[in-house]
Protein backbone atom coordinates (compact mmCIF):
# COMPACT_ATOMS: atom_id res chain seq x y z
CA UNK A 1 0.00 0.00 0.00
CA UNK A 2 3.00 2.65 -1.28
CA UNK A 3 1.65 5.84 -1.80
CA UNK A 4 4.16 8.64 -4.39
CA UNK A 5 6.70 10.52 -2.45
CA UNK A 6 5.20 14.00 -1.19
CA UNK A 7 6.61 16.94 -2.20
CA UNK A 8 10.35 18.30 -0.83
CA UNK A 9 10.48 20.33 1.65
CA UNK A 10 12.49 22.58 4.22
CA UNK A 11 13.67 22.10 7.25
CA UNK A 12 10.88 25.07 8.12
CA UNK A 13 7.94 23.51 6.85
CA UNK A 14 9.03 20.57 8.61
CA UNK A 15 9.50 22.40 11.78
CA UNK A 16 5.53 24.16 11.66
CA UNK A 17 4.77 20.82 12.44
CA UNK A 18 4.27 19.92 16.48
CA UNK A 19 4.65 16.22 16.74
CA UNK A 20 5.17 15.69 20.70
CA UNK A 21 5.14 11.91 23.01
CA UNK A 22 2.04 11.76 25.18
CA UNK A 23 0.68 8.98 27.19
CA UNK A 24 -3.22 7.75 26.62
CA UNK A 25 -4.64 8.26 29.64
CA UNK A 26 -8.64 6.95 28.74
CA UNK A 27 -9.39 5.02 25.92
CA UNK A 28 -12.98 5.20 25.29
CA UNK A 29 -15.97 3.72 23.05
CA UNK A 30 -16.56 5.98 20.26
CA UNK A 31 -19.73 4.48 18.85
CA UNK A 32 -21.44 7.57 17.14
CA UNK A 33 -18.03 7.42 14.63
CA UNK A 34 -18.90 6.65 10.94
CA UNK A 35 -15.67 4.50 10.95
CA UNK A 36 -14.79 2.22 14.11
CA UNK A 37 -12.94 4.28 16.26
CA UNK A 38 -11.96 5.51 19.97
CA UNK A 39 -12.19 8.47 21.83
CA UNK A 40 -8.77 9.14 23.71
CA UNK A 41 -7.57 11.78 26.20
CA UNK A 42 -3.03 12.21 26.11
CA UNK A 43 -1.32 13.06 28.55
CA UNK A 44 1.45 15.75 26.72
CA UNK A 45 2.57 17.48 30.25
CA UNK A 46 2.64 20.14 32.47
CA UNK A 47 3.02 22.42 28.93
CA UNK A 48 0.64 20.87 26.91
CA UNK A 49 -1.88 19.34 29.29
CA UNK A 50 -4.61 16.38 28.58
CA UNK A 51 -5.66 16.54 24.89
CA UNK A 52 -8.59 14.42 23.16
CA UNK A 53 -8.41 13.04 20.42
CA UNK A 54 -10.39 10.63 17.77
CA UNK A 55 -8.37 7.34 16.14
CA UNK A 56 -9.45 5.04 14.36
CA UNK A 57 -7.54 2.06 15.40
CA UNK A 58 -10.35 -0.37 16.68
CA UNK A 59 -8.49 -2.97 14.23
CA UNK A 60 -5.17 -3.33 16.07
CA UNK A 61 -6.37 -2.19 19.67
CA UNK A 62 -8.47 -2.55 22.56
CA UNK A 63 -9.32 -0.05 24.77
CA UNK A 64 -7.59 -1.94 27.51
CA UNK A 65 -4.29 -1.99 25.24
CA UNK A 66 -4.62 1.51 24.87
CA UNK A 67 -4.40 3.06 28.57
CA UNK A 68 -0.45 3.66 29.82
CA UNK A 69 0.64 3.35 26.01
CA UNK A 70 3.06 6.51 24.43
CA UNK A 71 2.34 7.76 21.23
CA UNK A 72 3.00 9.84 18.58
CA UNK A 73 0.48 13.06 18.19
CA UNK A 74 0.80 16.64 16.04
CA UNK A 75 -0.43 18.87 18.58
CA UNK A 76 -0.75 22.03 16.29
CA UNK A 77 -3.33 21.27 14.02
CA UNK A 78 -6.74 23.33 14.67
CA UNK A 79 -9.25 21.28 16.72
CA UNK A 80 -11.84 19.35 14.73
CA UNK A 81 -15.20 18.37 15.15
CA UNK A 82 -16.04 14.78 14.28
CA UNK A 83 -20.04 14.09 15.17
CA UNK A 84 -20.37 15.02 18.71
CA UNK A 85 -16.80 14.65 19.55
CA UNK A 86 -13.89 17.63 19.39
CA UNK A 87 -10.59 16.24 18.67
CA UNK A 88 -7.48 18.26 19.43
CA UNK A 89 -4.55 16.47 18.36
CA UNK A 90 -3.79 13.55 15.34
CA UNK A 91 -2.66 10.27 16.70
CA UNK A 92 -0.31 9.23 14.31
CA UNK A 93 0.40 5.62 12.54
CA UNK A 94 1.28 4.06 9.47
CA UNK A 95 -0.91 1.27 7.79
CA UNK A 96 -0.28 -1.91 7.65
CA UNK A 97 -0.86 -4.18 4.28
CA UNK A 98 -4.47 -4.05 4.98
CA UNK A 99 -4.54 -0.29 5.71
CA UNK A 100 -5.29 -0.03 8.84
CA UNK A 101 -3.60 1.92 11.68
CA UNK A 102 -0.52 0.90 13.19
CA UNK A 103 0.53 3.61 16.02
CA UNK A 104 3.72 5.11 16.11
CA UNK A 105 5.61 4.61 19.38
CA UNK A 106 8.61 5.48 21.23
CA UNK A 107 10.95 2.45 22.61
CA UNK A 108 12.37 3.83 25.44
CA UNK A 109 10.77 6.26 27.99
CA UNK A 110 11.07 10.13 27.37
CA UNK A 111 9.27 12.54 28.52
CA UNK A 112 6.03 13.30 28.41
CA UNK A 113 5.44 16.74 25.78
CA UNK A 114 8.66 15.89 24.01
CA UNK A 115 9.06 17.06 20.51
CA UNK A 116 9.94 15.63 17.43
CA UNK A 117 12.87 16.63 15.82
Amino acid sequence: MATALADRIDYDAFAAVDIRVGQVVRAEAFPEARKPAYKLSIDFGPDIGIKRSSAQITRHYTLDQLEGRKVAAVVNFAPRQIGPFMSEVLTLGFPDAAGEVVLVGVDRDVPLGGRLF
